[in-house]
């Protein structure tokens, strides 16, 4: 199989806990705590960190990205940003001059849930967001711009600030929805999932091939998922249970009420899975929805010893998988089990477009 690119998450919306459910004031985020994890990451080999971008919770990605972009030596950086929060040829000025300040290592994640303050219905949000995609890709080729659209209407040349390469960065992209699925066929370069059975992940990279095909197009795929690794798998499935030793189910529903994409279609697919699941939680082997209970968006992980998660992960990349996107709790500890337990197994590096 060909390598497959490997990132860890940087829990910039307060999404750090050692015990589910139950906030700890040294997990916070905060810029030094995640400026740690980041370091670490950095450290520890991986390709990638995403960087997430939440209104209610945590710190700004950019505003992070840019902060830390002189430290991080090799490792790439997926920002997040939410369609419509920002003007786009100002946002692709913003991303040149991050890409700029990386050395051209700058991948940036799509993000089309509900803007603070609105809601926008599914198709339109969509809409949006593909013109959003459409004019990011056209201002960071360096070209000008001449967009007649529904939300957007704009004449311009290229901004004086350009990407390293003169190139758009890739755009990462995932979403459940027929709507969602056609954005990202029509104008996504990777297309990511949240955790599911195996064949329903086979379902939906045929299904995604298949409309990008119609316009013309190839997508990659990743996958987001979170991690448990131990030494054995007995200790795993115990690190497993700790996690959700503390959880007040009633704290747990109200953090994933939190959510800006609390009602979306991938969100309801991840209550899906947990309702599916065995009485401990697991929905096939090594799959774990307990996550899911404390958190809106991926609600599951990968559970088990080294080989067991490494299995796991290369029939994904079977499948067709070719990104990873993982975490655990607490996030640096757990890049530092996988990192030393998994990492070295995998054959890896950034995704190449």
């Amino acid at each position: 199989m060909p390598p497959c690119e490997v990132s860890w998450f940087s829990a910039l919306c307060d999404d750090d806990y050692e015990f589910l459910g139950v906030p700890d004031a040294k997990l916070r985020s905060s810029y030094e705590h995640c400026r740690g994890i980041a370091m670490a990451a950095d450290e520890l080999g991986f390709d990638n960190l995403l960087l997430p971008s939440g209104y209610t919770l945590g710190i700004d990605a950019i505003a992070f990205g840019a902060a830390i972009a002189p430290s991080v030596r090799r490792m790439r950086l997926l920002a997040a940003i939410r369609c419509g929060e920002m003007w786009p040829p100002q946002l692709a000025r913003q991303l040149a001059t991050l890409d700029q300040m990386l050395g051209g290592r700058l991948t940036i994640n799509i993000i089309s849930s509900d803007i603070p303050g609105e809601t926008l219905a599914s198709k339109p949000r969509y809409g949006r967001t593909v013109e959003v995609m459409q004019i990011l890709r056209t201002l960071l080729d360096g070209k000008a711009l001449d967009h007649q659209g529904e939300f957007y209407r704009l004449k311009l040349d290229p901004a004086g600030a350009a990407t390293v390469s003169g190139r758009c960065p890739p755009f990462y992209f995932g979403g459940m929805s027929p709507d969602a699925r056609e954005a990202a066929a029509m104008a996504a370069d990777v297309f990511l999932m949240w955790p599911d059975k195996m064949e329903a992940v086979r379902e939906l990279i045929a299904d995604m091939r298949g409309r990008a095909v119609k316009h013309g197009r190839a997508l990659k795929f990743g996958y987001r998922v979170h991690i448990v690794v131990r030494e054995t798998e007995a200790e795993a499935r115990a690190a497993a249970d700790r996690l959700l030793s503390k959880l007040d189910d009633a704290e747990g529903e109200a953090i994933r009420k939190r959510s800006l994409d609390s009602a979306s279609v991938g969100v309801q697919r991840q209550a899906e899975l947990r309702a599916a699941s065995q009485n401990d939680g697991y929905v096939e082997d090594h799959l774990w929805t307990g996550i899911g209970r404390a958190r809106s968006g991926c609600g599951a992980a990968i559970v088990g010893n080294p080989d067991q998660v490494l299995a796991k992960l290369n029939a994904y990349r079977a499948l067709g998988m070719e990104a990873f996107i993982l975490s655990g709790y607490p996030h640096a500890a757990e890049a530092d089990l996988f990192a030393r337990h998994v990492l070295p197994k995998l054959s890896h590096g950034p995704l190449r477009m």
